[in-house]
């Protein structure tokens, strides 16, 4: 072999090696950049997941407060089996029972008076407030039940000048910041008229409360 051909040789072996290089390079530099089965790519898979979203501020500060019972969602019941009666006065709980589809809340006094019938004028005056205990609100579930105690001094404790009693077959009773009133059968003798300050009212009522009402339980 001449050294012209040896010469030749090189040559040719040296441009293939440099192909073969170059032919290489973007393999490798593919691979590192991220490639599927790069190990890296899978740590940047998994770092660039969405993460898990935070709860809403709904679902971490609990349901919405229940509305208050409105009257169109109430029934009311004077349940004299658990009544008492005391120093000349007769002491019963009305029942509220929730008969809506959602729960609502009470809270605070009834306002309560005697009537003939559910169309009839009011008796006499309201009931007047006790506070002997202080207003909670108190959440009725659909069909829950609440209770508030009323007092009912008899009639003939008053002069019959003052009182004119006559015959009551209902109460008709406001539910707590309510405006239209409800009806529970309630027979008794009631003052007709209104009685003087210095009398009081023939009526008082006390603070709504949980459950239904049990004799022998404080108002």
């Amino acid at each position: 072999m001449t050294s012209a051909t040896r010469h030749l040789l090189g040559a040719a072996v040296l441009l293939a090696a440099g192909a073969l290089a170059a032919a290489c390079g973007p393999v490798k530099g593919n691979a590192a950049s991220g490639g599927a089965s790069s190990p890296s790519g899978g740590a940047a898979a998994a770092s660039s997941a969405p993460a898990s979203p935070a709860s809403s501020p709904a679902a971490s500060h609990g349901s919405t407060a229940a509305a208050g019972c409105s009257s169109s969602g109430l029934s009311a019941h004077v349940d004299l089996a658990q009544g008492g009666a005391a120093a000349g006065s007769i002491y019963v709980p009305i029942d509220f029972t929730n008969t809506s589809g959602s729960a609502c809340t009470m809270e605070g006094y009834p306002g309560v008076s005697f009537v003939r019938s559910p169309s009839g004028g009011q008796l006499g005056n309201a009931a007047t407030r006790n506070p002997a205990a202080l207003p909670a609100m108190v959440t009725l579930a659909p069909g829950g039940v609440a209770h508030a105690i009323l007092q009912v001094v008899e009639a003939g404790d008053y002069s019959q000048s003052a009182c004119t009693p006559v015959a009551a077959h209902w109460l008709k009773i406001f539910p707590p910041n309510q405006v239209t009133a409800i009806y529970a059968e309630y027979e008794t003798q009631a003052c007709s008229a209104r009685l003087p300050a210095k009398l009081g009212s023939q009526l008082a009522v006390y603070v709504v409360r949980p459950g239904a009402g049990e004799a022998g339980h404080a108002p």
